[in-house]
């Protein structure tokens, strides 16, 4: 493109973002490199293609994903909710025009210059982007945008920032075996809070191993394409609860804030901070997050052995837990199993992995596993499994 590349970028205001990107960087370099010094032109020919391979092999395809990825002024005037403004719309189609035209350069006129040099190519593609991407503005509620567009599970840094979870656990609710009543529970308030209707914050108490957090995380999988998307606090970070809802706000996207197997101290200083941060207990329509949290113990506090000897701060300690669990408006517990109740995960998942055994066979073997192991849990009867599996 002679040069006309950085110039066209350069105009960009709506998804100035892309200019920082490293493809597009080299891009530019080498639209801007000398014609008449070969060995430099190829140079940044090379260089470019090996940034564009690291992200795939075709350019369109590479600026569609981008584009469709990105938060910027645009994405956060669609959900202001501010009405109609002609001068966004304007400008959207120009940019999107713009950067159709960048789409499809191949480098042929690179390839024209060093012409003997056989260099290696790339892919276009033929995109309409303005249509692709108006389409996607109408199902903001669900894709989403920036990385809430590309990723579905999220951690929270030290200062409150979200970061993505790259490669999450891929359970999915076809997985679980057992616990049916309990799991209906959490997804039926689940289906409540994607539909904005009155939607209570969750405490998954009961036994390790017994697919509390499994639970949780297969929702997430099963829902990421209806807007649900997951942020996990650890324990020390219940203070930046806050400051994570307020940059969520006004969000169309939907965030079950996670908290794994949380217990406190009698004198934890992150007991308070939980507890205003439950306060009411249930989201209303409109509010865009919900705290699900899971705990071995009922009302999330391991009682110290000073504090049994008191029975003055046992009790206070005890209310004080007490409304703390009950600031979560649904408590599903999920108990270690019985003999049946283990047998029949066993069996389950035996027959979905092909294992070919007799039934009474699997199930003796699986209770003396269950003996030596972690007790009669779905926990178990998976190890128990993958091994046999193994072993087969």
């Amino acid at each position: 493109m002679n040069g006309n590349i950085k110039k066209k970028l350069g105009s960009l205001v709506i998804f100035r973002n892309l200019i920082k990107l490293p493809v597009i960087q080299s891009l530019i370099k080498l639209d801007e490199a000398d014609k008449a010094d070969t060995s430099a032109l190829i140079f940044a020919y090379g260089e470019f293609l090996a940034t564009l391979m690291s992200e795939g092999t075709d350019l369109s395809k590479y600026l569609l994903r981008v584009v469709l990825e990105d938060e910027n002024i645009y994405t956060a005037y669609r959900i202001s909710n501010k009405g109609e403004d002609g001068l966004y719309e304007e400008m959207l189609d120009r940019e999107l025009a713009i950067i159709t035209q960048i789409s499809r350069y191949n480098g042929a006129d690179v390839r024209d210059v060093v012409e003997g040099e056989n260099l290696p190519t790339w892919r276009t593609s033929d995109i309409d982007f303005t249509s692709l991407y108006h389409e996607r503005m109408t199902q903001i509620n669900t894709k989403g945008y920036g990385i809430f567009a590309k990723y579905k599970m999220f951690v929270v840094g030290d200062n409150g920032e979200i970061l993505p979870i790259k490669n999450p656990d891929p359970i999915s609710l076809s997985d679980l075996v057992g616990y049916e009543q309990e799991r209906a529970k959490v997804i039926t308030n689940t289906e409540a809070f994607l539909s904005s209707r009155p939607t209570n914050n969750v405490l998954l108490y009961g036994d390790a191993g017994t697919g509390k957090s499994s639970t949780v995380k297969a929702l997430v999988n099963s829902m990421a394409e209806r807007g649900l998307r997951l942020i996990e606090f650890k324990k020390n970070q219940l203070s930046l609860i806050p400051q994570v809802t307020e940059h969520l706000h006004g969000n169309p996207l939907k965030f079950i804030f996670f908290i794994d197997d949380l217990t406190f101290t009698s004198d934890d200083k992150d007991f308070c901070a939980l507890k205003a941060t439950l306060e009411g207990g249930v989201t209303g329509r409109g509010n865009n997050t919900v705290i699900y949290a899971t705990s071995n113990h009922r009302h999330m506090i391991k009682e110290s052995a000073s504090a049994r000897q008191d029975s003055v701060n046992t009790a206070d300690m005890v209310q004080e837990t007490v409304s703390l669990s009950a600031r979560f408006g649904l408590t599903v517990t999920y108990l270690k199993s019985d003999r049946e109740g283990y047998a029949h995960i066993v069996c389950e998942l035996a027959r979905r992995a092909g294992v070919n055994m007799p039934e009474d066979e699997l199930i003796t073997k699986a209770e003396a596993f269950a003996i030596r192991g972690g007790g009669r849990n779905p926990r178990t009867a998976r190890q128990f499994v993958d091994m046999i599996s193994f072993e087969a």
